[in-house]
């Protein structure tokens, strides 16, 4: 049996976030990590088309020999997943699997709150799926998730405006947007793997005493427990700390802002899909 990389899916940069945690605590596994940036951001996007270019990247992994992908991307995850887990991996290869990155946050966010109020914030697709909520409820039933679309915030990162003052007004207006629904959230979910970046400016706007949760840690050690679960995908896995990066838009800028969001630099080559 030949055993292969393990394949990491985001619209654009946001997924390196998420990869950058997962090596962290996995180092000994090979990543291979596609940024579909030419067709960025899919936040936007209808859910048939986020679902017809994830499947079409999911079935690109599968093709380098990736026997396990993790979509490090909240609008595919939100969109797309459920739909490649039921009804295309039997027909590709059911041997296959897709992971996300949804529900590994919502089986542990009950368990960070004291009042039973969370809100998450994420990008129109995201949130329009009403994911989140669904999700949680099917662990917590008692927990009231208020939900607030930010569409400025994607831009502003990948544009590297997320450091300027007008970063800030937007940050502002979303976060007041979002608490303005309940004085009693404690919990605040970033449910878009980009707006760790945006982490500094973000705890300058909420209140100290509410909990601002990123999804990298949660997602690596999600999947290292997967993983030791699973030992016949672990094995699946091949194990020699590489790592290979592809987009499929310039990368030459996707090496410049990569470094950015994975934390060290990127050598990425050119994919046509």
């Amino acid at each position: 049996m030949n055993n292969g990389p393990i394949g990491v899916f985001d619209s654009g940069y946001g997924g390196l976030t998420v990869l950058k945690e997962i090596v962290d605590q996995l180092p000994q596994y090979d990543y291979l990590y596609l940024g579909d940036n030419a067709r960025a951001p899919y936040g936007t996007r209808s859910f048939d088309t986020v679902y017809q270019y994830t499947l079409e990247c999911v079935q690109w992994f599968f093709n380098q020999g990736c026997s396990l992908v993790v979509l490090a991307c909240n609008t595919a995850s939100a969109k797309a997943l459920r739909t490649i887990q039921q009804n295309d991996l039997a027909k590709i290869d059911a041997g296959k699997r897709v992971l996300g990155v949804i529900r590994p946050t919502t089986e542990i966010i009950g368990s960070l709150s004291k009042t039973k109020q969370v809100g998450i914030l994420g990008t129109n697709g995201t949130v329009q799926s009403n994911s989140y909520p669904i999700e949680i409820h099917k662990f917590y039933p008692e927990m009231q998730v208020y939900q607030h679309a930010c569409p400025m915030w994607v831009p502003l990162i990948e544009n590297n405006e997320y450091n300027s003052p007008g970063a800030d007004y937007f940050v502002k207006k979303d976060i007041e947007a979002l608490l303005s629904q309940s004085k009693d959230i404690d919990t605040v979910l970033l449910a878009c793997t980009h707006y760790p970046l945006l982490i500094e400016k973000i705890r300058e706007f909420v209140p100290a005493d509410i909990t601002i949760l990123t999804q990298g840690k949660i997602v690596a050690s999600s999947l290292k427990d997967y993983l030791t679960r699973h030992p016949e995908m672990d094995e699946k896995c091949s194990k020699s700390g590489q790592r290979s990066f592809f987009t499929t838009d310039s990368a030459e800028d996707f090496d410049t802002h990569a470094a950015v969001f994975f934390g060290k630099p990127v050598k990425s080559a050119h994919l046509t899909l």
